[in-house]
């Protein structure tokens, strides 16, 4: 994997290159917004480890024939993912109604426009990194799919979709119940797939508390 600084450039000066938008293209040779490129170097990069699919600064319009930007657009395969940067300083705290309707009617209209967006707190980059790289690892969840071996009967593939969906590892009790199976039948389930290299242990040694996607 490349070093951060220079896989952030590389990725920068490609979309300027590949940009015909006069406007994001100028937009984008300001650089990014500094929540932007922390998101960048503590969330996604080490988390998804490239910027393939991403792209900064994406243009949408409004119900006004307006433009916006997102800071982040995810769209694998044309698919439609946002995310947003939400800063908190006095501009964030003193937030005035106009300012307020607006941010509200933006995420109204990209939800109807087919957008599934995410909206990330500056704080949550500093203080829960780890919380939101799981965060990152679900929202990439709904667009790819993972691929499991033809040979997983139906019960092994949803619990690879239960997987995809938690934000978190997961007790044999969960899957018990999310499939209304016994907890002996669980537990026997997600030992075979620790030995199939798709789930692992995430805590316990004797007894095996939790367990998350490899």
């Amino acid at each position: 994997m490349q070093p951060f600084n220079q896989a952030i450039e590389e990725w920068i000066h490609k979309n300027i290159a590949e940009e015909k938008n006069h406007r994001r293209r100028e937009i984008l040779k300001k650089g990014l917004g500094h929540g932007t490129v922390e998101f960048l170097r503590c969330i996604w990069y080490p988390t998804v480890g490239n910027f393939d699919d991403l792209y900064p600064e994406w243009e949408v319009r409004d119900f006004n024939n307006g433009y916006r930007y997102l800071d982040l657009a995810y769209m694998p395969g044309g698919a439609k993912g946002g995310i947003e940067i939400q800063g908190y300083g006095p501009h964030a705290r003193d937030l005035d109604v106009r300012r307020f309707k607006d941010l509200c009617w933006r995420h109204s209209l990209l939800a109807l426009d087919g957008w599934i967006f995410l909206p990330i707190a500056y704080l949550s980059i500093k203080d829960e990194p780890r919380k939101c790289q799981q965060l990152i690892l679900s929202f990439i969840g709904k667009f790819i799919s993972i691929e499991t071996p033809s040979s997983l009967t139906w019960v092994e593939s949803e619990i690879i979709r239960y997987a995809q969906r938690v934000l978190r590892p997961f007790t044999p009790q969960e899957i018990a119940q999310h499939l209304h199976i016994s907890d002996r039948h669980a537990r026997r389930l997600l030992h075979k797939m620790v030995d199939s290299q798709i789930l692992k242990i995430a805590s316990g040694k004797e007894r095996i508390r939790t367990y998350q996607l490899k």
